[in-house]
């Protein structure tokens, strides 16, 4: 099985000229010679990156969600190849329902009639790991029941052994592949994909999610209903609105496209900054708009995380960026120790300077956060950096978020929509802002303590002097051997010193 999907993997290359891709890079070898003149026959009208492409989606599901997570390697791989790869769509046949009743089935342990008032034999949705159906709780309430595809850990487990195998062999053949970290990448892609394949763990950042956003005038977050969830189905609160990418039916609804723009942003630096727990797959397909004009998000098998030091770079970074002030830029690599603390400052400075400043040409309006990102990524790798998954992903996220803002408004300014936000975080954590809340969060604490604080001090300066005692008393134990110990080094050096002159006396006397 394995050999007839290796034998399907290098006929696709063939077919779409991915071996030329990587010879190409290393014209000059003799591989690369004798490879061309087998193969001298074969032209091509699209660029690289389309062929790739169209390898990638003729390999099948797994293969374009691996061309995806590529697509945000943008500190890796050539730009064109990125942008092509971005159009990948996780789209495929849905499964037969009946393999779905069967999961659901096993799971319940009884026929899905008597779990659901109505269950949609029709799947809304099918992507490579799952699909979704309709249907209704016995109370009435309208769900969405994602279901995972049968068989598809085998699957996975499978091409994922091969993508091992590839990225050997591309970093042993191709002069570039070393740099490109290809097996570092697979096992990236790895994580990802064994992660998504858990649907209680998608259930559960879906519940951390609308937690964070309750009662929000901007995002619907979809309620989970546990009883119904397992690791292979996730039941969830069915959402009605419009796609994103749909502009004329927003129009027709009434929707606000720039506010809806400007929102988006709020809600992307909200999750960031305020909970450092953000959605990593903004793209349109899991994005709706309700009739109100609020977002409602869909799809939770990917999300990021960032601790204080991620933000803490990531808000000094743009702030400075902005204000031009690449030593602040620079020392924030260094302080986050992303870069080695024996790295010259004023070399990396200038490293920065001279990638950023002429972006400055641009309007502010004009300038993209997420390629902003990228350029100090790609500079600070220079410096030795080690690639940041969460930053990655959040890269990738504001891109996307980026793309569809300015779709919904080309006048977008991201730069004054997101300043204000930054400055205020930065304030909260720094500023006077920060102190008042630390005051306030130690309070409670405190309050229970000061009761206790005349005990505490008595106990602290009673073992003080009782530590202080037991180390003099070891003091005093340790001279007294050392007296006893000079007074037999003594004894040794006289008793010495008298057989040394009895020995005299008996040679010469």
């Amino acid at each position: 099985m394995r050999l007839f999907r290796l034998a399907k993997i290098v006929s696709v290359s063939l077919r779409f000229g991915l071996d030329r891709m990587v010879l190409d890079a290393d014209s000059s070898g003799r591989l690369a010679h004798v490879w061309h003149k087998v193969f001298f026959w074969r032209t091509y009208t699209e660029s690289r990156g389309a062929r790739l492409r169209q390898a990638l989606e003729s390999l099948g599901p797994i293969f374009v969600k691996f061309g995806q997570m590529l697509s945000t390697r943008r500190d890796l791989l050539p730009p064109d190849l990125a942008e092509e790869l971005a159009l990948l769509q996780d789209r495929v046949p849905p499964f037969p329902t009946e393999q779905a009743l069967a999961v659901l089935e096993g799971f319940y342990g009884k026929p899905i009639d008597t779990v659901f008032d109505d269950f949609e034999r029709t799947p809304v949705a099918s992507a490579s790991v799952a699909q979704v159906h309709f249907a209704r709780l016995p109370d009435g309430t309208d769900v969405a029941v994602k279901v995972l595809r049968p068989g598809i850990e085998r699957v996975i487990e499978h091409d994922l052994a091969l993508l091992e195998v590839a990225a050997v062999l591309l970093e042993k053949v191709w002069p570039e592949g070393r740099r490109l970290k290809p097996r570092e990448v697979v096992a990236e892609f790895s994580k990802y994909l064994h992660d998504e394949l858990d649907l209680m763990r998608e259930a559960a950042n879906c519940s951390q999610l609308r937690r964070n956003f309750k009662d929000s005038s901007l995002l619907i977050v979809p309620e989970v209903y546990w009883d119904w969830c397992g690791r292979k189905v996730m039941v969830m609160e069915r959402m009605r609105g419009v796609p994103i990418s749909q502009t004329p039916a927003l129009l027709a609804q009434g929707t606000d496209l720039k506010a809806l723009s400007r929102a988006g942003v709020e809600i992307f630096f909200t999750q960031v900054f305020r909970d450092g727990f953000f959605h990593a797959d903004m793209h349109p397909g899991n994005i709706f708009v309700h009739s109100d004009g609020r977002y409602i998000a869909l799809d939770f098998g990917i999300m990021g995380t960032l601790n204080e030091v991620d933000k803490n770079y990531l808000a000094t970074n743009f702030l400075a960026f902005f204000q031009r002030d690449y030593r602040r830029v620079a020392l924030a690599h260094i302080e986050a120790g992303w870069v080695p603390a024996k790295t010259r400052v004023d070399e990396f400075e200038a490293a920065i300077r001279t990638v950023c400043e002429p972006i400055f040409d641009k309007p502010l309006k004009d300038i993209s956060f997420g390629k902003t990102l990228l350029r100090l990524f790609q500079t600070a790798r220079r410096f030795e950096m080690e690639v940041q998954p969460q930053l990655v992903l959040l890269q990738k996220t504001l891109l996307n978020i980026e793309g569809l803002g300015r779709q919904l408004d080309p006048e977008l300014d991201l730069w004054k929509t997101a300043k204000p936000f930054l400055e205020r975080w930065m304030d909260e954590r720094m500023g006077v802002r920060a102190l008042v809340r630390g005051v306030k969060e130690e309070a409670p604490a405190w309050a229970g303590t000061l009761p206790q604080l005349p005990r505490l001090v008595h106990h602290a300066l009673t073992e003080s002097t009782r530590h202080q005692s037991a180390q003099q008393q070891r003091l005093d134990e340790l001279a007294a051997g050392q007296r006893t110990q000079g007074r037999l080094l003594l004894f040794i050096g006289a008793v010495a010193m008298g057989l040394l002159g009895l020995e005299l006396y008996r040679l010469f006397g």
